[in-house]
């Protein structure tokens, strides 16, 4: 009962220096995104891609990988499984098997 009433006095005595609770409000922050330097060259199943890759990150990542690797379908599968699996990507598997195919077509060159 000492602890509880102990307690009691200090919640009470810190409410009290703590006087009127307020709300302090921010101002909203404005800023200018930086234009985008890639897009998603044209491809089959863009739409999956766009969907799919572009709602974690920008193109610019797609565009930014090896290319004219020795087994490029081999080195989408690990990258889209990765996000999969790793990062937790949304994709089932079909739409995986879409977005390998449409990064080999794409970008294996």
């Amino acid at each position: 009962m000492r602890a509880f009433r102990a307690a009691r006095a200090l919640v009470l005595a810190g409410a009290t220096l703590a006087g009127p609770m307020t709300h302090a409000r921010a101002a909203p922050v404005k800023y200018a995104l930086p234009e985008e330097t890639a897009a998603y060259v044209p491809g089959p199943d863009l739409d999956v891609v766009q969907g799919s890759c572009g709602a974690c990150h920008s193109s610019d990542y797609v565009a930014t990988q090896p290319r004219g690797l020795a087994d490029p379908k081999a080195f989408w599968t690990a990258e889209v499984t990765k996000m999969v699996k790793v990062y937790h990507a949304p994709i089932d598997d079909a739409d995986a098997r879409k977005i390998v195919d449409y990064l080999v077509a794409s970008y294996a060159r």
